[in-house]
């Protein structure tokens, strides 16, 4: 069994996360992609982020249809902040055998030495599958230096370059621009139903 781990806010999920983790599981072979909402993330401390049942709401939206995806609230389990080394920790307890593959962008690659317990986190990820952007650096052979065994863990999915951010479309909602087609047609009556977003 290979599953890939999609982490994430998700706040709102877009179709933009739905395309990169269908490529993902397409590219490496994946047998299900686990999206990983994390209800109290380290890097936005400080940030206003909607409340975890919410977006647990619309990340169930936007997995429901696929047969590959599967929602996880694994770190609903524990008290945050949830760093990813401890989540994968968890989720090896979980699926025990199985080939856990963790799907990050460019920048977040760029940026894994900075993470909690980097090290450990690189060890409990059977893979990182790295969806790149035009705009990130990956320089490899510096991470190999400061993360040993980085270079044969990673493999890059290729994507189509889709230009959306959750930031953008929580701006567009709250000064009443379209946004309907930048997100699933299920997250989309959420949003509308629930008035998420709205400028207060």
């Amino acid at each position: 069994m290979r599953i890939g781990i999609f982490g994430g806010t998700f706040d709102p999920p877009h179709v933009g996360h739905q395309i990169l983790a269908a490529e993902a599981a397409a590219q490496l072979g994946l047998d299900r992609v686990l999206w990983v909402l994390t209800p109290n993330p380290p890097h936005k401390q400080g940030h206003f982020i909607s409340a975890d049942r919410i977006r647990l709401k619309l990340v169930r939206a936007a997995a429901a249809g696929n047969p590959l995806f599967e929602v996880s609230t694994i770190e609903f389990e524990r008290p945050g902040p949830h760093y990813a080394s401890d989540t994968m920790s968890a989720l090896a307890v979980r699926y025990p055998g199985a080939e856990l593959i963790y799907l990050m962008g460019g920048d977040s690659l760029h940026d894994l030495p900075t993470w909690h317990e980097p090290r450990e986190f690189l060890l409990r990820c059977s893979g990182v599958g790295v969806m790149r952007r035009p705009s990130d650096c990956v320089d490899l052979t510096s991470l190999e230096h400061t993360l040993p065994g980085i270079t044969a863990k990673t493999h890059f999915v290729e994507a189509p370059l889709v230009e959306i951010s959750a930031s953008d479309i929580r701006a567009r909602v709250a000064a009443g621009q379209p946004y309907r087609y930048l997100v699933p047609p299920a997250v989309y009556r959420l949003i509308e139903r629930l008035q998420l977003y709205r400028s207060s």
